[in-house]
């Protein structure tokens, strides 16, 4: 990955990180130091994804990671957004689950190399929906993980919120992965632009696209003979 494949927006992100973790270190506020280091590695981790795997990753996807790491853990946290804002726990889970539901469907598709007839898309869009719940799922793990070891309060009021959280993440992932849906189908629909543009940066990862002239298949996403 080069530098200029990586938004403006994470590189800032990156800076208030790295300084902020630097300030908590020197002011002994361990458990600042420890959510601060974790959001920088999170939000690092798709750009060295991207350059272990040689995929390009849409602006808009790796923006959308760093600013929801960074909502969760650094705003949520440290500066107690939680519990400053009713609403920013819904909207960051909701985010986020469009999110992976769209992230699940490429990943799938990247698996077929683009083919389109592997599975249909109701299928595609499924697994899609499963594998963004899952993550959502294992988010709450890592919450109640957080808060027992580490003294926060991410899960808040405990089942109540658990449960709304994996409610939304249900939501979520459905529009998400019902964009994948639709994107095969030819419609352009909510999340659908990431798709497209994931497609348009990794050409030949989807070998099987340049063979697959269809009226269906969206203008712009068949790689070149």
């Amino acid at each position: 990955m080069r530098f200029d494949d990586i938004p403006y927006l994470t590189w800032i992100i990156w800076v208030i990180l790295s300084a902020a973790t630097v300030f908590a270190f020197f002011t002994a506020h361990w458990s600042n130091v420890f959510v601060t280091v974790t959001a920088l590695f999170l939000t690092i981790l798709p750009a060295v994804f991207s350059k272990r795997f040689d995929v390009r990753l849409p602006f808009s996807l790796m923006a959308g990671i760093s600013v929801f790491v960074f909502g969760t853990l650094f705003l949520g946290e440290v500066f107690d957004f939680y519990n400053r804002f009713w609403w920013w726990d819904v909207a960051l889970h909701g985010m986020s689950a469009v999110g992976f539901g769209v992230i699940g469907f490429l990943f799938i598709f990247y698996l077929f190399a683009g083919d389109k007839y592997a599975a249909p898309p109701w299928a595609l869009a499924t697994i899609a929906f499963c594998f963004a719940v899952t993550i959502g799922a294992l988010w709450e793990i890592f919450e109640f993980f957080m808060d027992q070891t580490m003294g926060l309060n991410m899960q808040k009021s405990g089942l109540v919120d658990t449960m709304w959280d994996l409610i939304v993440d249900c939501v979520g992932a459905f529009i998400g992965a019902i964009s994948g849906f639709f994107w095969i189908k030819g419609r352009q629909m909510g999340p659908a632009a990431m798709i497209d543009q994931f497609v348009k940066l990794n050409r030949n990862a989807f070998r099987k696209v340049k063979h697959q002239a269809s009226s269906r298949w969206p203008p712009g996403t068949r790689g070149r003979d």
